[in-house]
């Protein structure tokens, strides 16, 4: 007698499943443990997921097309340090509409994959209907063009992330471009981030930068000046190698630099300084902010510079603090996901003002 032929479950795969960061799970209650130093992340973060996976091949990504893991673990397993395990997005969206006061708004990350365009508009109306949580887009720019913008802006969101990551045109090419196999293009992505803002409005599209890909601290804040002069932002990260990735062996900078380089950010984001105010050694160090010594003495002591950049939640403050996304839990921290203690400050005062000898 012939057995009946056994039928396979479909892949978990967006816009039915998504993915979230372990502290997104933990915050919802999908899954256990607790935060060094009492952290509380204010954004969930919803990465769209499918079984091929990202088809971008960005060198410093856990994502890239061509990572591979070591045998027997899942490919996807690892991005940003940790885990994203994949979640029906109804449960996902019901226990966001139940969180913690804290959390303040939800994040879909797409991926370079040809269903990502429509499936996040989906997951974007879907969240916004579900929570009334404000709904950002970290959007992939080589998918979209205008039109698209628009679309996402109907769907709810109110706010979107360009990730140009590499300060350069040069890095960008080197580490996601056509020198690595990617499909992303330096130039298209100003061009999003330029259109974005007149989708979205000015101050309400901010751009992706890391620090440590091989860019002196004067390209970035060139970088991040542009951001500003043309109406955004910038929310900043220190490159921290990510486990499969071709990076994966290059160390993390030193804190020093990053600590200019968001002394930088801040100063420029807040109105308070440009780039072609401050001063740069040959090696193209900060050596002098462009503003008055007692700005710079109460930003130092404010703190604020150095926590985490990102979308702001209903509150006004940075809703997207990515606890511990930069670095391991402990006392290196680089983007700190709450208010500074006073040792942090003694810290942070400290570092900025180092110069080490091979940058």
């Amino acid at each position: 007698m012939a057995q009946p032929a056994q039928t396979l479950a479909p892949p978990e795969q967006s816009p039915e499943f998504v993915r979230l960061s372990l502290a997104a799970a933990m915050t919802l209650g999908l899954a256990g443990g607790s935060f060094f130093r009492g952290a509380r992340l204010g954004c969930i973060n919803l990465l769209l997921t499918y079984p091929g996976g990202c088809r971008a091949n960005c060198a410093f990504c856990g994502l890239a097309r061509a990572n591979r893991p070591q045998q027997g673990e899942p490919r996807y397993e690892k991005f940003i340090r940790v885990a994203w395990k994949s979640y029906p997005l109804d449960e996902v969206l019901a226990r966001c509409a139940a969180a913690p006061p804290w959390v303040e708004r939800i994040c879909v990350s797409m991926i370079t994959h040809p269903q990502a365009k429509a499936d996040t508009l989906e997951v974007c109306r879907r969240a916004r209907a579900a929570t009334g949580l404000p709904v950002s887009l970290l959007i992939a720019p080589t998918l979209l063009d205008e039109d698209d913008l628009r679309r996402m802006q109907q769907a709810g969101a109110d706010r979107v992330g360009v990730a140009i990551d590499a300060a350069t045109p040069e890095l960008f090419e080197k580490l996601r471009g056509r020198s690595v196999g990617g499909p992303h293009r330096w130039q298209h992505y100003w061009r999003i981030f330029e259109q974005a803002l007149k989708v979205f409005g000015p101050g309400m599209v901010g751009v992706h930068l890391i620090h440590g890909l091989g860019e002196t601290e004067q390209e970035l804040v060139l970088a991040m000046d542009r951001a500003k002069g043309l109406g955004g932002g910038t929310h900043l990260f220190c490159f921290f190698p990510e486990r499969f990735s071709a990076l994966a062996q290059r160390p993390q900078p030193p804190a020093s630099g990053y600590r200019r380089a968001q002394m930088a950010r801040w100063l420029i984001d807040q109105g308070l300084a440009r780039a072609a105010g401050m001063a740069f050694d040959q090696q193209g160090r900060v050596l002098d902010f462009g503003v008055a010594p007692e700005v710079l003495r109460q930003a130092l002591a404010s703190g604020r510079p150095f926590m985490t950049s990102g979308c702001p939640g209903a509150s006004g403050e940075v809703a997207c603090n990515r606890p511990f996304g930069n670095e391991k839990p402990g006392p290196d921290l680089r983007n700190y996901p709450f208010a500074l203690e006073p040792s942090d400050l003694e810290l942070v005062a400290a570092q900025i003002r180092q110069f080490e000898q091979n940058p």
